[in-house]
């Protein structure tokens, strides 16, 4: 297959670890470190793409310790700001205009139901220029956080004590 037919499904990730709005940056950040992802998607219980959550994001969220990451939600780090996707059929020059365009390094595949499909990165695009795209067979695989984290503090001591 050349470039010029490649899809945004033919280089998208098809395996997808994904967050809810309500969960914390904290759980969010272990969701990317046991996941080996930069890139979390944040998706309402329809997998509705609300945002894409980077590293940097919760990096330069993260202030105090586990108590005060635990007790925000995710959804506050998105801003508001906006999450340009594409459909699995887009070419993948349309892609990678799209990312840049929007100054991003990370696109959600939407399906026609408005459904998250995978994810295309940066890497992705350039792996397919190389001629070398991660094939991926079979179906999407979206996976949602599946555990919680609960912080263990030590006992708090009282003044003077």
């Amino acid at each position: 297959m050349d470039i010029a037919s490649m899809t945004a499904a033919d280089v998208m990730s098809r395996v997808v670890v994904t967050v809810r709005p309500d969960e914390s940056p904290l759980m969010a950040w272990e969701l990317m470190r046991r996941g080996g992802v930069h890139h979390l998607p944040v998706v309402d219980a329809r997998s509705h793409v609300l945002g894409v959550l980077r590293r940097e994001d919760i990096a330069s969220h993260w202030s105090g310790g586990p108590a005060e990451q635990s007790s925000e939600q995710v959804r506050q780090l998105l801003g508001g700001r906006r999450c340009p996707h594409v459909a699995p059929g887009t070419g993948l020059a349309s892609v990678a205009a799209t990312m840049v365009d929007s100054c991003v390094d990370v696109v959600p595949v939407v399906g026609a139901d408005g459904t998250l499909e995978g994810l295309v990165t940066s890497t992705d695009v350039l792996q397919a220029v190389a001629g070398r795209p991660a094939r991926a067979a079979g179906p999407t695989e979206v996976v949602t956080g599946l555990f919680r984290l609960e912080p263990v503090l030590p006992p708090r001591r009282p003044p003077g004590g």
